[in-house]
Parts: C-alpha cells; sequence; structure tokens
C-alpha cells in the first residue's frame, strides 16, 4: 500500500459535472496582495467555510506562482488580519524551506466530528490517547513533524468516511471500488456523494468569488449548515 499523498488523495476515476475551479484561473482579478491571499484561502478551505467539511489541508509554497506572487510570504504578513474575524482556525502541520503545510478547520465541527463513538475508538486504536480537539491536534501536529510520510488518520480530520480511512490504512478487507478525492471503500455510494457535495462546494465558492469585489469578506461568513455532510 503506498504511503504517498497521491495515493490518499487519488484522481476522480469518474467524469465531474463541471470542471474543479483553479484559484490560478482567478488570480487576475484580485491584484492587490491581500486579496490575493484571501481569494486563495477562501477557494481553498470552500468547504470547511461552507459547513459541511471539518478541515482542508492547504499547501503555502515558498515561490512564486504564475501570478507572481509567493503564497508564504503573503501568509505571513496578513494571516493575522485575515482570520481575525473568520471562523476558521489554522495549525501549521509542517513548515519548510519549500513552504508549509497547514490544516484549515472549523473547530467546532473537527470536535464534533472526532468524538463521534466509532472515530473516537479508531483513533485511540492509532495511539491518540484523548480527542479533545487540542490534544488530538497537537498528537497530529507531532505525527507529522515526526516522519516524512503523511499520517493516514489524517483523513479522518480530513471529513473521510471512517470506512475509507481504515481501508486505507489496512484496518479492514473492505475492497478498493472508487477513487475520487481519496481512494473509496466497500459501498463506493455513500463516499461518491459526499465527494460530489464537497466538490459542488468548491465549485459555488469558485461562483462568489468570480462575483466578489472584497474576497476577505467570504472568510468572516459563517455558514447555516447544522452539521457538516460528513455527519450524514
Amino acid at each position: 500500500m503506498t504511503n504517498t499523498v497521491v495515493a490518499l488523495a487519488g484522481q476522480s476515476t469518474t467524469p465531474s459535472r463541471r470542471p474543479r475551479p483553479s484559484w490560478q484561473e482567478m488570480t487576475w482579478k484580485f491584484p492587490d496582495e491581500r486579496d490575493c491571499l484571501a481569494s486563495f484561502l477562501v477557494l481553498e478551505a470552500a468547504e470547511v467555510l461552507s459547513g459541511v467539511k471539518p478541515a482542508n489541508l492547504v499547501q503555502l509554497r515558498n515561490r512564486p506562482q504564475p501570478c507572481g506572487r509567493n503564497l508564504h510570504l503573503l501568509w505571513q504578513e496578513h494571516a493575522v488580519a485575515l482570520l481575525a474575524e473568520s471562523p476558521l482556525e489554522a495549525l501549521p502541520l509542517r513548515c519548510r524551506d519549500s513552504g508549509d503545510l497547514m490544516l484549515f478547520y472549523s473547530p467546532e465541527l473537527l470536535q464534533i466530528h472526532l468524538q463521534h463513538p466509532e472515530r473516537e475508538a479508531f483513533l485511540r486504536q492509532q495511539g491518540y490517547q484523548s480527542v479533545n480537539l487540542k490534544d488530538a491536534l497537537s498528537e497530529l501536529k507531532r505525527r507529522f513533524q515526526a516522519s516524512t510520510e503523511m499520517p493516514h488518520e489524517i483523513g479522518l480530520f480530513l471529513g473521510y468516511p471512517l470506512k475509507d480511512v481504515a481501508g486505507f490504512m489496512g484496518c479492514s478487507d473492505k475492497p478498493c471500488t472508487a477513487c475520487r478525492m481519496w481512494r473509496i471503500y466497500g459501498d463506493p455510494e455513500p463516499s461518491l456523494a459526499l465527494s460530489d457535495r464537497y466538490a459542488d462546494c468548491r465549485r459555488d465558492m469558485a461562483d462568489q468569488l468570480n462575483d466578489a469585489l472584497d474576497p476577505a469578506s467570504l472568510l468572516r461568513n459563517t455558514a447555516d449548515t447544522p452539521k457538516p455532510a460528513c455527519f450524514q
């Protein structure tokens, strides 16, 4: 079983209804440095801001993007101001010269998500002593920094179904039946529907960005969704 990030976030095996929006396609709309970073964060955390996913991994690369901006440097300059009124919180999991790997998450949703009895039991089996949000994130960060590999239980933090995370880690005998943002094991239908929901959030957020005069305002929006789609 491969240990690469690519395997964890595999490519879709079915055509999407609309192409996945790319932030690079809309950078021309935001020449201001702060707005440039805000638009990137809004799109990359779209599912979390929409209230249907507890967390997303985001890479802030320390090199010029096609628009000429360096997201790593922009983050260092504007992060505090942009997140001051946002429901998002950010946790650096790995910091390298090449950039930062960040976990953007909703504290409320992620805590509820991890405290589900089956997910809590699985994380304890993987060596987590507590699913209290602070403790669980501290252990996750420790594991990221202790190895160049990605801890595969990160899938639970990202809202992937437990059956799929367990299958990928070799903790169940369910076969791999499909691949979207992640490898799917066992009955594919619930996981495919969830993947579609996540993809719809990104497309909807891209539409909002195209109409936005102030992308930072989208970081401050609080979703009305009572619980994330991964609960359903």
